[in-house]
Protein backbone atom coordinates (compact mmCIF):
# COMPACT_ATOMS: atom_id res chain seq x y z
CA UNK A 1 0.00 0.00 0.00
CA UNK A 2 1.41 3.23 -0.56
CA UNK A 3 1.75 6.78 1.60
CA UNK A 4 0.05 9.79 0.53
CA UNK A 5 0.70 13.22 1.95
CA UNK A 6 -2.64 14.71 3.46
CA UNK A 7 -3.91 17.30 1.83
CA UNK A 8 -4.74 19.51 5.51
CA UNK A 9 -1.38 18.71 7.83
CA UNK A 10 0.90 16.75 5.19
CA UNK A 11 1.19 14.20 7.41
CA UNK A 12 1.66 10.59 5.63
CA UNK A 13 -1.37 8.20 5.44
CA UNK A 14 -2.27 5.34 3.77
CA UNK A 15 -3.59 5.92 0.06
CA UNK A 16 -7.11 3.81 1.03
CA UNK A 17 -7.07 5.60 4.42
CA UNK A 18 -10.56 7.20 5.08
CA UNK A 19 -9.36 9.81 7.51
CA UNK A 20 -6.13 11.04 8.41
CA UNK A 21 -4.36 9.66 11.61
CA UNK A 22 -2.77 12.85 12.34
CA UNK A 23 -5.56 15.88 12.07
CA UNK A 24 -8.53 13.45 11.28
CA UNK A 25 -9.19 15.45 7.94
CA UNK A 26 -11.00 13.18 5.45
CA UNK A 27 -9.35 12.10 2.70
CA UNK A 28 -12.43 11.79 0.04
CA UNK A 29 -12.60 8.04 0.04
CA UNK A 30 -15.37 6.57 1.83
CA UNK A 31 -16.12 3.54 3.87
CA UNK A 32 -19.27 2.96 2.12
CA UNK A 33 -17.48 2.35 -1.77
CA UNK A 34 -16.33 0.09 -3.95
CA UNK A 35 -14.85 0.25 -7.50
CA UNK A 36 -13.21 -2.23 -9.58
CA UNK A 37 -12.05 -2.05 -13.03
CA UNK A 38 -10.82 -4.73 -15.44
CA UNK A 39 -7.12 -4.88 -16.58
CA UNK A 40 -8.54 -6.05 -20.42
CA UNK A 41 -9.72 -3.14 -22.28
CA UNK A 42 -11.59 -2.05 -25.72
CA UNK A 43 -11.07 0.74 -27.71
CA UNK A 44 -9.45 2.09 -24.60
CA UNK A 45 -12.41 1.14 -21.96
CA UNK A 46 -11.89 -1.53 -19.42
CA UNK A 47 -13.99 -4.19 -20.40
CA UNK A 48 -15.74 -4.26 -16.52
CA UNK A 49 -16.04 -1.02 -14.71
CA UNK A 50 -18.19 -1.05 -11.36
CA UNK A 51 -18.34 2.38 -9.11
CA UNK A 52 -20.65 1.45 -6.41
CA UNK A 53 -21.29 3.79 -3.03
CA UNK A 54 -20.26 7.40 -2.65
CA UNK A 55 -17.18 6.99 -4.21
CA UNK A 56 -15.47 10.32 -4.80
CA UNK A 57 -12.24 11.04 -6.28
CA UNK A 58 -9.76 12.83 -4.63
CA UNK A 59 -8.06 14.79 -6.27
CA UNK A 60 -11.34 16.22 -8.05
CA UNK A 61 -13.58 15.70 -5.33
CA UNK A 62 -16.18 14.78 -7.61
CA UNK A 63 -18.28 11.71 -7.40
CA UNK A 64 -16.74 9.02 -9.90
CA UNK A 65 -18.26 7.76 -12.68
CA UNK A 66 -18.39 4.10 -13.66
CA UNK A 67 -16.93 4.09 -17.70
CA UNK A 68 -16.22 0.80 -19.25
CA UNK A 69 -17.99 -1.42 -21.67
CA UNK A 70 -20.00 -2.89 -19.33
CA UNK A 71 -20.46 -0.19 -16.92
CA UNK A 72 -22.29 -0.61 -13.94
CA UNK A 73 -22.60 2.20 -10.93
CA UNK A 74 -25.03 5.01 -9.71
CA UNK A 75 -23.79 7.09 -12.87
CA UNK A 76 -22.89 4.15 -16.04
CA UNK A 77 -21.43 5.13 -18.97
CA UNK A 78 -20.55 2.46 -21.62
CA UNK A 79 -21.66 0.48 -24.20
CA UNK A 80 -24.09 -1.40 -21.66
CA UNK A 81 -24.95 0.92 -18.69
CA UNK A 82 -26.85 0.14 -15.39
CA UNK A 83 -27.11 2.55 -12.51
CA UNK A 84 -29.24 5.18 -10.92
CA UNK A 85 -28.14 7.23 -14.29
CA UNK A 86 -27.05 4.69 -17.09
CA UNK A 87 -26.32 6.65 -20.42
CA UNK A 88 -25.51 3.85 -23.33
CA UNK A 89 -26.34 1.85 -26.17
CA UNK A 90 -28.03 -0.45 -23.76
CA UNK A 91 -29.12 1.12 -20.99
CA UNK A 92 -30.99 -0.17 -17.37
CA UNK A 93 -31.02 2.44 -14.54
CA UNK A 94 -33.63 4.92 -12.76
CA UNK A 95 -32.96 7.48 -15.74
CA UNK A 96 -31.53 5.35 -18.72
CA UNK A 97 -30.75 6.98 -21.77
CA UNK A 98 -29.63 5.04 -25.31
CA UNK A 99 -30.47 2.95 -28.21
CA UNK A 100 -32.35 1.01 -25.97
CA UNK A 101 -33.55 2.07 -22.59
CA UNK A 102 -35.14 0.27 -19.92
CA UNK A 103 -35.55 2.03 -16.49
CA UNK A 104 -38.40 4.09 -14.59
CA UNK A 105 -37.50 6.97 -17.02
CA UNK A 106 -36.29 5.48 -20.26
CA UNK A 107 -35.52 7.86 -23.15
CA UNK A 108 -34.17 5.49 -26.15
CA UNK A 109 -33.65 6.06 -29.86
CA UNK A 110 -34.77 2.86 -30.72
CA UNK A 111 -36.50 1.15 -28.14
CA UNK A 112 -37.46 2.61 -24.84
CA UNK A 113 -39.48 0.79 -21.95
CA UNK A 114 -40.74 2.13 -18.37
CA UNK A 115 -42.70 3.56 -15.92
CA UNK A 116 -42.50 6.72 -18.55
CA UNK A 117 -41.05 6.01 -22.22
CA UNK A 118 -39.94 7.88 -24.97
CA UNK A 119 -38.58 6.28 -28.37
CA UNK A 120 -39.19 5.44 -31.79
CA UNK A 121 -40.69 2.50 -30.12
CA UNK A 122 -42.00 2.87 -26.54
CA UNK A 123 -43.69 0.98 -24.01
CA UNK A 124 -44.56 2.22 -20.51
CA UNK A 125 -47.11 3.43 -18.10
CA UNK A 126 -47.05 6.53 -20.21
CA UNK A 127 -45.53 5.80 -23.56
CA UNK A 128 -44.28 8.48 -26.36
CA UNK A 129 -43.15 7.27 -29.51
CA UNK A 130 -43.78 6.84 -32.95
CA UNK A 131 -44.94 3.32 -31.96
CA UNK A 132 -46.48 3.66 -28.40
CA UNK A 133 -48.10 1.31 -26.20
CA UNK A 134 -48.97 1.82 -22.19
CA UNK A 135 -51.85 2.95 -20.07
CA UNK A 136 -51.65 6.45 -21.54
CA UNK A 137 -49.61 6.25 -25.30
CA UNK A 138 -49.46 9.53 -27.65
CA UNK A 139 -47.43 9.06 -30.99
CA UNK A 140 -48.31 8.72 -35.09
CA UNK A 141 -49.69 5.02 -33.85
CA UNK A 142 -50.54 5.07 -30.18
CA UNK A 143 -51.82 1.88 -27.96
CA UNK A 144 -52.90 2.52 -24.82
CA UNK A 145 -55.87 3.57 -22.82
CA UNK A 146 -56.26 6.92 -24.13
CA UNK A 147 -56.10 5.71 -27.80
CA UNK A 148 -56.11 2.60 -30.40
CA UNK A 149 -54.68 2.86 -33.39
CA UNK A 150 -55.54 -0.26 -35.33
CA UNK A 151 -51.54 -0.22 -37.19
CA UNK A 152 -50.17 0.04 -33.73
CA UNK A 153 -52.13 -3.25 -32.52
CA UNK A 154 -50.57 -5.09 -35.73
CA UNK A 155 -47.01 -3.83 -34.81
CA UNK A 156 -47.12 -4.66 -31.51
CA UNK A 157 -49.05 -8.18 -32.15
CA UNK A 158 -45.87 -9.04 -34.24
CA UNK A 159 -43.59 -7.72 -31.20
CA UNK A 160 -45.37 -9.28 -28.45
CA UNK A 161 -47.71 -12.05 -29.34
CA UNK A 162 -51.15 -12.07 -30.42
CA UNK A 163 -52.32 -11.36 -26.64
CA UNK A 164 -51.77 -7.45 -27.78
CA UNK A 165 -55.20 -8.20 -29.58
CA UNK A 166 -57.18 -9.18 -27.03
CA UNK A 167 -55.61 -6.95 -24.81
CA UNK A 168 -56.67 -3.85 -27.39
CA UNK A 169 -60.41 -5.81 -27.33
CA UNK A 170 -60.93 -5.86 -23.53
CA UNK A 171 -60.67 -1.74 -24.03
CA UNK A 172 -63.45 0.30 -25.70
CA UNK A 173 -62.31 2.06 -29.13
Amino acid sequence: MALVDCAECGGKLSEKAVLCPHCGAPTGRSMFAYEYRSRATLFGLPLVHVVLGLCINPLTGRIRVAKGIFAIGNIATGVVAVGGLALGAVSLGGLAVGLAALGGCALGALLAAGGMAVGLVAMGGAALGYYAMGGAAWGAHPLGGNAQDPEAIEFFKRLLGPWVERLSRARPP
